[in-house]
């Protein structure tokens, strides 16, 4: 368990790094992304996955690893929009958006981590396939829940599939491919 807390932190910089030089460049212009748009942001790029999994050809030269760290850090907005949901801030200061990542971050580390405990470790026999796979489902049910207004009978709602989906993209991570 040591082990995958120290690669999933060494992941999680790299994202960290990534979120904050963009907040840097763009500022937080993702503040107006609805739930609709962020998870089809993430289909994307679990898309892309999949077909270059299945095609096995690359034309575009950018690296899949940066499809799994942007599916990290759309997780992790999706999960800061729903927080700030009545805020109609469009631009949040650099501090207050790093802080509102790394508070989601940690409640998704210790998710992943009682995940684990209990499951063993299950995901590092997992394909990179099958990553890619769970991220497009929990998307469709995304869609779905936004789809019911937000409203589920008995199953989990948006923020545990966004929880999920960001972990499963850190395990492609630190997977080797």
């Amino acid at each position: 368990m040591l082990q995958t807390e120290q690669q999933y932190q060494e992941v999680i910089e790299r994202c960290r790094q990534i979120f904050t030089k963009k907040a840097q460049d763009y500022g937080t212009s993702w503040r107006v992304l609805r739930p609709i748009s962020i998870a089809d942001q993430i289909f994307i790029k679990a898309q892309r996955i999949r077909t270059l999994q299945e095609k096995g050809v690359q034309k575009i030269d950018e690296d899949i690893h940066g499809e799994w760290r942007a599916i990290v850090n759309y997780g992790i907005i999706a999960l800061i929009q729903d927080e700030l949901l009545h805020d109609e801030r469009w631009e949040l200061p650099l501090e207050e958006a790093i802080m509102l990542y790394n508070k989601h971050l940690q409640e998704t580390f210790e998710l992943m981590m009682n995940k684990n405990h209990d499951y063993g470790e299950a995901w590092r026999s997992m394909s990179q396939e099958s990553f890619a796979d769970l991220i497009l489902t929990k998307i469709l049910r995304i869609k779905q829940i936004i789809s019911n207004e937000g409203k589920t009978q008995i199953s989990e709602g948006m923020d545990s599939n966004f929880r999920d989906i960001i972990n499963y993209a850190v395990f492609a991570l630190i997977q080797p491919n």
